[in-house]
């Protein structure tokens, strides 16, 4: 049995081909890049596609009977997860774990996630089993504001005080692996949480116990937040991710105690908690 793990060198994709290739399973990563064929861990095959491009997932998905499947924060997302079943079907792929969102009333207003109901209607339609896994927003996504966080001592992601349960991605990958590897997950849709309910005070908090310094939040000013993040994003992802905060700031994220219960089968362990994902944050930066 052959896996087929898309998003092969990211955040999530890159701990799903390392935690298969370690069991001993049959697995291709796939990359849009052919330099970074090399770094993909010992024991998995690579290949190189474009989720854009149909003509180059036919040799990737060859062979192909389950595949881990992420579609990137793009404005062709839509499209992607189209041409991913396409080629899934085509390939005769028997099982599909698909990385989604939360989806609670609300989030069909923002982008990132009305993209995603789109592409799971896709999923189900193509008659494929399907295990859909619900992740809340990473912890990994802080490590994009170290600039902000040790330089300015200020946590810049304005996800408000109601609170998210955020997860670490490698317990997302660890819910893939098994749902991968292990029969009964087929046509399950899985919310994935982290413990404990974080508000920008609280994680600011969290990083000052932890960096030894005091950091502060900078507070929920969207349109603040949205001049400071044009110089790094193009407007489209300025405009989407200001949409998704706005409805963290309104409605939160939080996991309820049933969610929580079940996650524990498909994780394997409890998940990671945030206060020992800062922790080894804190010793990397310091290096």
């Amino acid at each position: 049995m052959t896996t087929l793990v898309l998003g092969a060198t990211g955040t999530v994709g890159k701990s799903v081909l390392a935690n298969l290739a370690a069991k001993g399973e049959d697995v291709r990563g796939m990359t849009r890049y052919e330099a970074k064929l090399d770094t993909l861990p010992q024991g998995a095959t690579g290949c190189v596609a474009d989720l854009m491009a149909m003509a180059s997932l036919k040799s990737a998905f060859d062979g192909v009977d389950k595949v881990f499947m992420i579609t990137p924060l793009s404005q062709n997302e839509i499209q992607m997860g189209r041409n991913t079943v396409t080629a899934a079907k085509a390939a005769g792929v028997k099982h599909i774990v698909y990385m989604s969102v939360p989806m609670p009333e609300g989030t069909e207003k923002v982008p990132h996630f009305r993209n995603k109901t789109l592409i799971e209607r896709t999923l189900k339609d193509s008659g494929i089993p399907v295990t859909i896994l619900r992740a809340n927003n990473f912890f990994q996504n802080d490590l994009w504001g170290q600039a902000a966080i040790m330089g300015y001592s200020t946590y810049p992601q304005p996800i408000g005080n109601l609170g998210l349960n955020r997860v670490d991605s490698r317990d997302v990958a660890d819910a893939a692996v098994t749902a991968l590897t292990q029969a009964g997950f087929e046509g399950q849709d899985i919310a994935i949480h982290g413990p404990d309910t974080l508000t920008g005070d609280g994680v600011a908090s969290i990083f000052t116990q932890q960096l030894g310094k005091m950091i502060n939040y900078a507070g929920d000013d969207l349109d603040s937040w949205a001049q400071q993040s044009q110089h790094m994003m193009p407007t489209w992802m300025v405009s989407d991710f200001k949409l998704m905060y706005q409805f963290f700031q309104t409605h939160g994220l939080k996991a309820t105690a049933e969610e929580l219960e079940k996650q524990e089968a498909i994780i394997g362990h409890p998940p990671r908690s945030f206060k020992a994902f800062v922790e080894q944050v804190a010793k990397n930066w310091a290096e």
